[in-house]
């Protein structure tokens, strides 16, 4: 059976953000991807110039609902990312609920994309929809630090914070939270970034249990665009793939990450020249040449972890 998701996230003629960063990947492991594009930008905001149309809520319901009338509106999953309007995310909030109630075993991705390292990037008004409508719909949520302390009011400082905001989380509706990155020390030493997953999984008796997971991942001393994109429809695909072995999916999709920002690193470097930092458009994320990664990733990080907690 194929496998049909509706991403609605940003658009960038130039380059990979939003839905540029999830479709060809999503594609290259199999799953039909219908977009819907919250802003059509000539290209990322981290460029000096950027020129294009934003999408009004009344527009997105209009889209909508020509995929409704021709009855094509069947998903099983739907993936979200940057929104910066409380009506447009109550739109997307009100196809969500439709959706879910046409197929219940419909899968809700979910990409809070508010801000990082402590300060907001969307309007404040966005954080009450997320809190009380966005996350108890989500089925798996890719908060960072920040966001996962927005949601939840709970500052993480130790490992045990972290878990306690995850159980926070899940208590608000989803089953699978992945903090994609934090401020927390990595055992390995500081060029590493400590990300962190927990997953409620529903054993044949009926019973639940948790399996927690604990990640190291290298870091890459530039800034880069798209990569919350790619990992949030990496973690789509790879937990469709594996959907009760949070740590497998997550190995996967974080490889994945490893290859394309190598890669892309690699390129930029070598284009700027010697001792030059690279530019926004050189450090473009390398997609397509990464196609082969993305099929059949070589695991280069792993994590710690069981369904008794840390190992």
């Amino acid at each position: 059976m194929e496998c049909r998701v509706l991403s609605i996230q940003s658009h960038v003629v130039r380059g990979y953000v939003g839905n540029k960063s999830a479709s060809f990947p999503l594609q290259v492991l199999g799953f039909e991807v219908d977009s819907i594009n919250s802003v059509q930008f000539s290209n990322h905001t981290g460029y000096s110039h950027w020129k294009g149309q934003v999408l009004t809520a009344e527009e997105l319901n209009v889209l909508y609902e020509g995929i409704k009338l021709n009855e094509v509106n069947h998903y099983d999953y739907i993936l979200t990312g940057y929104s910066r309007d409380t009506s447009f995310l109550g739109t997307v909030v009100d196809i969500i609920q439709e959706l879910k109630q046409a197929n219940p075993s419909l899968v809700y991705v979910c990409d809070p994309v508010m801000g990082d390292q402590g300060a907001m990037y969307v309007p404040e008004e966005l954080l009450p929809v997320y809190k009380d409508k966005v996350v108890p719909l989500a089925d798996i949520l890719t908060p960072n630090q920040f966001e996962a302390e927005l949601l939840t009011g709970r500052k993480i400082q130790t490992e045990e914070d972290a878990l306690e905001v995850m159980e926070l989380l899940h208590k608000m509706g989803p089953d699978t939270v992945v903090l994609t990155s934090t401020d927390l020390p990595s055992k390995l030493g500081d060029q590493f970034l400590v990300a962190l997953g927990s997953q409620k999984i529903v054993k044949p008796d009926g019973t639940k249990t948790t399996q927690k997971i604990c990640m190291d991942i290298p870091k890459v001393d530039a800034v880069f665009v798209g990569t919350g994109d790619l990992f949030a429809a990496m973690l789509l695909a790879w937990t469709h793939l594996h959907p009760k072995d949070l740590k497998a999916a997550c190995e996967k999709t974080l490889s994945v990450m490893h290859h394309v920002i190598k890669r892309t690193i690699a390129y930029a470097n070598e284009v700027a020249g010697p001792g030059k930092r690279p530019s926004p458009a050189q450090l473009e994320l390398r997609m397509v040449q990464s196609k082969a990664d993305i099929e059949n990733p070589a695991i280069v990080v792993e994590s710690k972890g069981s369904h008794r907690g840390w190992s």
